[in-house]
């Protein structure tokens, strides 16, 4: 039996074969580095805005990155369509006439049958959800929110910049739109313990919210956290700990929920910790262990509530 709805399979269900995404950098800014919200951005968050780079450090346009990434995935998987996905930063902050000419330009393939857009929940207004909105037509459309707790203390501590209930009501706008939501979440936190992190399960469990990614807190070198682990002040989980934890999340989400993600993938070359977060097929391995030795699945412990729906 399968103990998780995983991405690949729900694509292929969708689209009867194999689908890719496609890592996109758009050269987007963000409002909590560029002095709107602040200049420090998120503590965790590296100097690609947790994306390729493939625009800042090697000049690639949009269509220079589709098809060496097209090249590389049909050789290496064999597959024959692709979602663009927008992840470096924040992929709604521009003008509207930038966001479509961007968007436009990745579904100008005829092998790209869907749209992922990497975002913040305060970044979207009703006009980029429109936007979206038109695509769904003819493409598979997701919009991707960072939350990553739902504890507003945490969300301080990490120098989010935005409030659990903006990520509330960013996903209920988009649901009104008919736009697929999938939620980022990470597990580790400096200050929160596993009842914090089952908290949040059920609070994403309680919305409209049709995917969810979970991450690893890790640390990369030139970023704050990075001198709060320096200073003795972070403690990263141990590998069997965090495959514990991430069963106990997956227990309590809602089973129509896709799991996109279990796990982060840092730059080798730029981790400081854990060293464990380099071995992503052992880390997955050990997640469908701990399912399997205790017997249980996404959705065990769920609860279906009407908060927030």
């Amino acid at each position: 039996m399968k103990r998780y709805r995983d991405f690949n399979s729900y694509l292929t269900q969708i689209f009867g074969e194999r689908v890719q995404k496609i890592s996109l950098d758009a050269g987007l800014g963000c409002p909590n580095r560029d002095g709107t919200i602040s200049t420090k951005g998120c503590i965790f968050c590296d100097r690609r805005g947790s994306g390729t780079g493939a625009l800042m450090d090697h000049g690639l346009s949009i269509d220079e990155q589709i098809n060496q990434a097209r090249r590389f995935i049909q050789t290496r998987y064999g597959a024959k369509k692709f979602i663009a996905y927008f992840q470096s930063f924040t992929n709604t902050y521009a003008p509207l006439p930038r966001l479509k000419a961007l968007y436009d330009v990745a579904l100008a393939y005829q092998d790209i049958v869907g749209l992922s857009v990497a975002t913040r929940p305060d970044c979207v207004t009703v006009d980029s959800l429109r936007l979206l909105s038109s695509y769904t037509k003819d493409h598979l459309v997701w919009i991707e929110y960072g939350l990553q707790s739902a504890h507003d203390k945490t969300l301080t501590l990490i120098n989010r910049g935005h409030d659990v209930a903006c990520f509330q009501r960013s996903v209920l706008m988009a649901n009104e739109f008919g736009l697929n939501t999938c939620a980022h979440v990470i597990l580790g936190l400096p200050g929160e313990n596993r009842e914090m992190l089952l908290h949040t399960a059920r609070f994403l469990s309680s919305l409209p919210i049709q995917a969810v990614k979970i991450h690893l807190l890790y640390v990369v070198r030139g970023t704050e956290l990075a001198a709060i682990y320096e200073r003795g002040e972070l403690r990263c989980l141990e590998q069997e700990e965090y495959a514990g934890l991430v069963v106990d999340f997956l227990e309590l989400l809602d089973p129509e929920m896709v799991i996109q993600r279990l796990t982060g993938d840092p730059v080798k070359s730029e981790l400081v910790a854990p060293s464990w977060a380099k071995e992503k097929s052992a880390s997955l391995r050990l997640i469908k262990e701990t399912l399997d030795r205790r017997n249980t699945w996404q959705g065990r412990m769920y609860r279906r509530s009407t908060a927030g729906r």
